[in-house]
């Protein structure tokens, strides 16, 4: 195929930039952090010990600084608890995407595109996975300035497991796990995020396009995003935005980048004026019961801890996602006289998303409002809303995912208890919040789109649009 070796180039110029910075910023002896160190002991002999009542009280000792960057330390200081719930978390999102998200949008597409649009989820989980460990978990987690990250994890670098030195590197962010199961479990985060966009173009983009696409957008809007809310040093963070499990940096994100791709890829032939008739909603249930399930693992996964925080995460998260569901429901019951199945996969969705950001800082009450609100105000943003954008939204990324965000967002500001979390919300820092993905993100993925279109073009041609993708595109086809 005609694009796949500039795309491989640029891969593997990637990782040769990488390996040199790799090099150039990698220090020539990790310090050991105060925690692991050790000293001598020495006891003096018992004549010398003077009587109990003299022995001034030792002061305690000073708690260990907190590491700023990504440091090697002693096997001993990892929790094997935290661990074990981390990597079970990991397993859970992963599960979201592969098969969630994979059979959710399947179910929802017409038969003709049913395996366009699972291969989609499939290649970005692998394309996402190479770029992440060669580009976007350094420029995503390491230390830099407030926009981006630096150089230190670049080309695969500083995973390091020292079995008989009993060492393993850790990242600051997440200092009692190892590094390499925190940063697998941000990699599902971007695995996820870039796959939620495909929602929107799917039946008319070329497959080469989207993993062109895909590619960049991962690197240049996913990572640096990510940055600026997750990484201590981020702008955002800074500000003291508050975003649990990626209110703004999955879902705002992921739903403003599809609201731009449905605007420049132009809506589906017949779109409006025929019956776009759903392959299979019980696909689309069977997806939406595992993104519930794997949400688990999403929310009280960022806890990155098994503890009592982690707990109400995933008690908030539930109650949000059956709000959302209920409030779907009973909204499109009043408007359209009945209920549906679609709807109630939707609501819960809704619900899901909204309590993302702010399953660490909510009460359950709270997330009871969340949930009704996001199930509301995705109804609202799926129907109404996206008639009057006049856009092909395919399988309403934004109405859903986009204004779902956004509602999580800004009720995290207003709800956060700080009994919860420590923290106290602030509404208009959670607007700026909001409003800097917005802009960021849809800002470069039209720039993104453009330079995609000038490399391997956007869009199908008619006749492969009509015959469906999963023949022009993949010479393969359901038969059942």
């Amino acid at each position: 195929m005609r694009f796949a070796a500039p795309l491989v180039a640029i891969v593997a110029c990637l990782c040769l930039h990488g390996a040199a910075w790799s090099q150039a910023a990698a220090p020539a002896s990790a310090p050991e952090p105060a925690s692991v160190a050790s000293s001598p002991v020495t006891l003096a002999p018992a004549d010398a010990v003077p009587a109990a009542s003299a022995v001034a009280k030792p002061a305690s000792a000073p708690a260990p600084a907190p590491l700023t960057h990504p440091t090697l330390v002693g096997t001993d200081t990892i929790n094997g608890a935290d661990t074990a719930w981390m990597m079970t978390s990991t397993a859970l999102v992963l599960l979201m995407t592969l098969p969630g998200i994979a059979l959710f949008y399947a179910g929802m597409v017409r038969k003709k595109s049913v395996i366009n649009t699972m291969a989609s989820v499939v290649a970005i989980t692998g394309l996402v996975s190479m770029l992440w460990y060669t580009v976007g978990y350094s420029w995503a987690f390491t230390p830099g300035n407030g926009f981006i990250g630096g150089n230190s994890r670049l080309w695969f670098s500083g995973m390091e497991y020292l079995k008989d030195a009993g060492k393993v590197v850790v990242s600051h962010v997440a200092p009692n796990i190892p590094e390499s199961v925190y940063s697998m479990f941000q990699l599902t985060f971007a695995i996820i995020t870039a796959a939620l966009v495909v929602g929107s173009f799917v039946e008319r983009m070329k497959f080469s396009a989207m993993l062109w696409f895909i590619a960049l957008w991962s690197m240049f809007v996913y990572a640096p995003i990510a940055h600026w809310v997750w990484e201590p040093g981020g702008w955002l963070a800074q500000m003291g935005a508050l975003d649990f499990a990626g209110g703004s940096v999955v879902h705002i994100n992921a739903g403003i980048s599809g609201l731009v791709c449905a605007y420049f890829l132009g809506p589906r032939r017949g779109y409006g004026r025929e019956a776009f008739e759903p392959f299979n909603l019980g696909l689309t249930m069977a997806g939406a019961g595992m993104l519930w399930v794997g949400w688990f693992g999403f929310n009280a996964g960022s806890a990155v801890a098994a503890d009592g925080r982690a707990g109400m995460a995933m008690l908030v998260t539930h109650i949000a996602a059956a709000a959302g569901a209920m409030a779907w429901m009973f909204g499109e019951w009043v408007i359209r006289s009945r209920p549906s199945l679609l709807g109630l996969c939707s609501g819960l969705v809704a619900g899901l998303v909204a309590i993302t950001p702010a399953s660490g800082f909510v009460t359950p009450s709270s997330a009871l409002v969340i949930g009704v609100v996001a199930g509301l105000a995705c109804y609202w943003g799926a129907t109404a809303l996206k008639r009057l954008l006049r856009a092909d939204d395919s399988l309403d990324v934004f109405g859903v995912h986009g204004i779902g965000g956004i509602v999580g967002c800004l009720m995290t500001g207003l709800l956060a208890n700080k009994g919860v979390s420590g923290v106290e919300g602030s509404v208009l820092v959670q607007a700026i919040d909001a409003g800097a993905v917005l802009l960021y993100s849809g800002g470069m993925t039209a720039v993104l789109l453009l330079l995609t279109k000038w490399i391997v073009g956007l869009r199908v041609e008619e006749n492969a649009e009509l015959t469906g993708l999963d023949i022009s595109q993949h010479r393969e086809r359901i038969t059942t």
